[in-house]
């Protein structure tokens, strides 16, 4: 299948497999230690054949994309030797396409249910979005709007949690950790190219961050994969100060790409920055969506 957002030869379950190869310390696979120095970093491609008890040549011919005929059982015993994450074992299976797969969808933005709407609405102390599984934000309320950024504000193809992360310098410049969490934003973006290979909106957002941003590039190669969870954010708003918030990422039993994500305090003092953030900006105003310009 040629993956046309995939910035190398188009061959990312080889490329997948190299990376987690050359991740794993051969310490931790519990291959012994003769001394003296390693040529390539990680486990070689005849120690990975070893641990998955296949041939060294059938591991050469997946890594290089000359075969794709693989059984559920060779992908277990490959991610059980290179240790990988559920996510991981997930994002493997997805690219060998061993999971059915779910029927592309045309371009553009969902359509936002009204009752998930009103549920912002009624969110006055918490900071809420429904997010795309893209991560493009689809509605928000007040509260998100004061603390993160002005969405009524930016043009609809620029309401990306990603996209502004990386590319957008207030945006970026607000998360104290940016490094961390643009690095789990990359994780994030990798394990939906792998759902979903045919998403032109997907490919053409990897695209442009591939293109305009180096650290996207360095760590896209990493092939790194994560899939939403419940983060911690330390975030430096220039008018509440510093805030640890914990972000939780809800499904939407109406839409299965889409998410509710809501950002509560970690702490007392963030607490109390959060409702002084909450206060300042004026109180509680209907929720907007992708749709308003």
């Amino acid at each position: 299948m040629d993956r046309h957002h995939e910035p190398g030869d188009g061959n990312e379950l080889g490329g997948f497999l190299r990376a987690r190869r050359a991740a794993l310390d051969p310490r931790r696979a519990g291959l012994p230690h003769h001394g003296g120095l390693r040529r390539v970093p990680g486990l070689r491609r005849e120690e990975l054949a070893q641990l998955a008890h296949v041939s060294f040549d059938y591991v050469v011919r997946l890594e290089q994309g000359r075969t794709r005929k693989v059984s559920r059982a060779v992908l277990d015993a490959l991610a059980d030797a290179l240790q990988m994450t559920p996510d991981e074992r997930d994002y493997l299976f997805g690219l060998a396409d061993i999971s059915p797969r779910k029927a592309a969808r045309a371009p553009g933005l969902p359509d936002v249910a009204p009752r998930l709407r009103q549920l912002l609405d009624d969110m006055h102390d918490v900071p809420a979005m429904v997010i795309h599984r893209r991560m493009d934000v689809l509605a928000w309320n007040r509260a998100a709007a004061a603390l993160l950024t002005d969405f009524a504000a930016l043009p609809p193809a620029r309401r990306n949690i990603i996209r502004l992360t990386f590319l957008d310098d207030a945006f970026r410049a607000q998360y104290v950790d940016w490094p961390v969490v643009a690095r789990e934003c990359v994780a994030v973006l990798r394990m939906e190219s792998g759902r979903h290979p045919d998403d032109p909106d997907l490919g053409a957002l990897i695209a442009e961050l591939n293109e305009k941003d180096a650290d996207f590039r360095a760590w896209w190669a990493d092939y790194r994969v994560a899939g939403p969870r419940q983060l911690t954010k330390r975030i430096r708003h220039p008018t509440a100060g510093e805030l640890t918030l914990d972000v939780q990422q809800l499904s939407v039993d109406t839409d299965a790409d889409q998410l509710l994500a809501a950002y509560t305090a970690h702490d007392a003092k963030s607490r109390d920055a959060l409702d002084f953030l909450l206060r300042w900006s004026g109180g509680p105003r209907p929720a907007r969506a992708s749709s308003q310009p």
